[in-house]
């Protein structure tokens, strides 16, 4: 079981953020991922549409020998986790939620903003999460519609991305903010471009790297790491375009792969 895969999937080609801290931190992991390109963006669909799609990937994933499953998308993770958690109880599954707590204990100014997907801002969990843990700080949430869909088509650096993001995060600045949490897996793609739209003493926060740790974490617990000597292989799926993924593969991932459609 140690050598059986771990399935990651996300509305479209943001995972991949997630699945590149995966691989950096437990390389001698087999990793799946579905990118569900063929319903991007999640932020903007309802819970249960969501959630149907969360539990037909998930069984998908499973069927192909996954041992543990990551739901690398805010989105879904609002939606769906809790109730994947009830249905597989022996499964260790990992979703994401903004970094709101190392961005409270990271500001000076008091003020953090939040760049993220309509639907993680509306959503319970992220309101749980600002009752939380930031309770002391100011929170300036901006909703970044059309993002997604600009990374999805690779343009991480075009002029409109650029005035997109110029727009959300200039208002965020004036307000006093020097901490932004970037809330959704696509995002983190954009960095270089928002180094250069924010000062340097602005922070950028997101999960990656967190869920990667909490994944070795639960893996270590269940004995379920693959040992050093396991050749390591990564296997994508699109229930969109295959081959718009596998344009983007060598960009957001860093090499080309093969794509197959989602069943």
């Amino acid at each position: 079981m140690s050598q059986a895969p771990i399935g990651v999937f996300d509305s479209g080609v943001g995972g991949l953020s997630v699945l590149r801290e995966i691989r950096a931190r437990l390389p001698h992991e087999s990793l799946l991922y579905v990118a569900d390109s063929g319903h991007v963006p999640y932020g903007e669909k309802s819970a249960e549409f969501i959630r149907e799609r969360s539990q037909h990937i998930a069984e998908f994933l499973l069927g192909q020998g996954a041992k543990a499953l990551v739901l690398a998308c805010n989105t879904a993770t609002a939606a769906a986790v809790a109730e994947l958690r009830a249905r597989y109880p022996e499964l260790p599954i990992v979703g994401m939620e903004p970094a709101v707590k190392p961005a409270a204990a990271a500001t000076r100014s008091g003020v953090v903003g939040v760049l993220a997907t309509t639907g993680t801002l509306k959503s319970a969990k992220f309101a749980a999460l600002l009752d939380r843990f930031a309770s002391d700080v100011r929170v300036i949430t901006q909703p970044c519609p059309g993002l997604v869909e600009q990374i999805e088509a690779g343009e991480l650096d075009s002029p409109r991305t650029r005035a997109l993001l110029q727009g959300w995060v200039e208002p965020l600045l004036a307000e006093g903010c020097d901490t932004l949490i970037l809330g959704c897996t696509h995002y983190p793609f954009i960095k270089p471009l928002l180094r250069e739209l924010v000062p340097d003493a602005v922070s950028l926060v997101d999960t990656g790297a967190a869920v990667a740790r909490h994944l070795q974490r639960l893996l270590e617990q269940r004995r379920l790491l693959a040992g050093e000597g396991t050749r390591a292989r990564a296997r994508f799926w699109s229930s969109g375009t295959p081959q718009s993924l596998a344009g983007v593969l060598p960009l957001l991932w860093g090499e080309a792969c093969a794509v197959q459609p989602l069943p």
